[in-house]
């Protein structure tokens, strides 16, 4: 197996993690972020710089074989100028730029006759048709909960963003799911078992993942059709997470695409025979895909370790700054849960600091662990 220099835009806890297995090799990893204090910058060749300017994303590619994202919000252009200069890029610049924008990503949908809500694109307040309930997601640099919001109300008006922005039909949420595929450039796809999300709806973010999802056959078949669609009209080769919601009618229909890595990904690493991580190396080399499947008799689960939210009345300050890790030693006394940290070296209120993966041989005693650990955990200053 040939040497590679792999470059990655973004140095965040995906970039680490996905580092960590790729270190397993013999491939040089470079990674480019803005931040010196980036998770990946001690486990990597670092370069500190813009990801999302054009010329540093082009000269920070000259020194690579392969380049891949951690976060799909980057330079299309520069991507663009690579792959005229015959450079692997993984996920294609045309792929990104139909995923990062999300008016454009709504419309991919619609073309493939992929399920999704009702929607309409706006450039500003005034094109507005939808009466609330709705929710309004900016076209550009939303991610992780961040550039989504819910507008309720004719009273939550005051809070619409005037800006390029899909607006989207409220969905009667019973379980919101995700699907990750691997697609390698010779065409392979594979998909890993299909992930139930558990919201914080405090934070916006993702508190519990549980695999596999707690869904019928029937739903199970359809959503690997859509899998299959998507795969099939995406260009290029990649890792793919789709994000879907199943309504209280039983109803599927896709939220949104990340062309990464993803945090619904992460109990693949301990309770799956490969992880997302391994997944992306190979697409990366053009290797055979690897074994997708769960581990025999056991339901896989993961918490999100975020930095603690102050109380009512609570400074804020208090809860940023250097992190402080309280509670750890819980995890650490089971024997089937798995602790991975990212090496962020401050925390905030809600940032993701790290999470435990967990195994379990049934769904009741997964969800009480998972509680359980919640509960005892947390993150703070010193």
């Amino acid at each position: 197996m040939q040497k590679s220099k792999i470059g990655i835009l973004g140095g965040g806890q995906l970039g680490r993690m996905f580092t960590q297995e790729a270190l397993k090799y013999e491939d040089d990893i470079f990674v480019l972020d803005p931040s010196n204090e980036a998770p990946c910058a001690k486990i990597s060749t670092f370069i500190q710089g813009d990801f999302n300017d054009e010329n540093t994303v082009i000269e920070f590619g000259q020194n690579a074989d392969i380049i891949t994202v951690e976060i799909e919000h980057v330079s299309v252009k520069g991507l663009e100028s690579l792959e005229k200069q015959g450079k692997k890029v993984i996920p294609s610049s045309h792929a990104l730029g139909i995923i990062q924008q999300k008016q454009k990503q709504k419309g991919f949908f619609q073309e493939h006759r992929l399920p999704s809500p009702k929607f309409e694109n706006v450039e500003s307040i005034a094109e507005i048709t939808f009466h609330p309930p709705f929710v309004q997601k900016l076209n550009t640099g939303g991610y992780d909960g961040k550039g989504v919001q819910i507008i309720k109300s004719d009273a939550d008006r005051y809070k619409i963003w005037d800006a390029p922005s899909v607006i989207e039909e409220l969905v009667d949420i019973d379980k919101e799911l995700s699907i990750i595929i691997a697609k390698s450039p010779t065409g392979e796809v594979s998909t890993f078992p299909i992930t139930e999300m558990l919201a914080n709806e405090e934070l916006n973010l993702l508190d519990f993942n549980i695999s596999p999802a707690r869904i019928s056959n029937n739903q199970i078949l359809e959503i690997e059709l859509i899998a299959k669609t998507f795969s099939e009209a995406i260009p290029g080769s990649g890792l793919f997470a789709i994000e879907l919601f199943l309504d209280k009618e039983g109803k599927i229909y896709i939220n949104e695409v990340a062309p990464r890595l993803h945090n619904s990904g992460h109990l693949t690493q301990d309770c799956c025979y490969n992880s997302q991580f391994e997944q992306l190396y190979r697409i990366l080399k053009n290797l055979p895909l690897a074994n997708t499947s769960m581990l025999p008799n056991i339901v896989g689960g993961m918490l999100n370790i975020v930095g603690d939210v102050p109380k009512l009345g609570e400074v804020e300050e208090n809860y940023s700054g250097e992190p402080h890790y309280i509670g750890l030693e819980k995890c650490l006394e089971k024997p089937n849960a798995y602790l991975h940290l990212y090496g962020k070296t401050s925390t905030k209120p809600g940032r993701k600091m790290g999470h435990i993966n967990l195994v379990a041989t049934s769904y009741e005693v997964l969800q009480e662990e998972l509680q359980s650990l919640k509960k005892s955990i947390s993150v703070r200053t010193k």
